[in-house]
């Protein structure tokens, strides 16, 4: 339970620091376009980050396994311009094919 309460305190305390972000932030600011562009930009950069680091990391070493060839497998349906269950399909077959194979 105590878990639980960690978790909620959490979110709740990331959404607090994000509200109050908004309001110490005058709107000029947020009106401009180099402004606009970044936070456009930011939440990819972000997960692309996320998605690198958990495909290619491995505690302190980096690795090449199954992971980055599900991943090569989403970019390949994804330019095909797949749905995108069909692109978190197609990793999810390939990184089990992957782990299959090699045990």
């Amino acid at each position: 339970m105590t878990v639980w309460i960690a978790i909620g305190l959490t979110a709740v305390s990331c959404y607090a620091v994000k509200l109050l972000g908004l309001l110490l932030v005058p709107a000029g600011v947020l009106e401009r376009p180099l402004v606009r562009r970044m936070a456009a930009l930011v939440p990819v950069a972000l997960l692309a980050a996320l998605t690198a680091q958990q495909t290619f990391a491995d505690g302190r070493a980096v690795v090449l396994d199954a992971r980055a060839a599900g991943l090569a497998a989403a970019a390949v349906v994804l330019l095909l311009r797949a749905p995108f269950l069909f692109v978190v399909a197609a990793a999810v077959v390939v990184t089990a094919g992957v782990r299959a194979m090699t045990g």
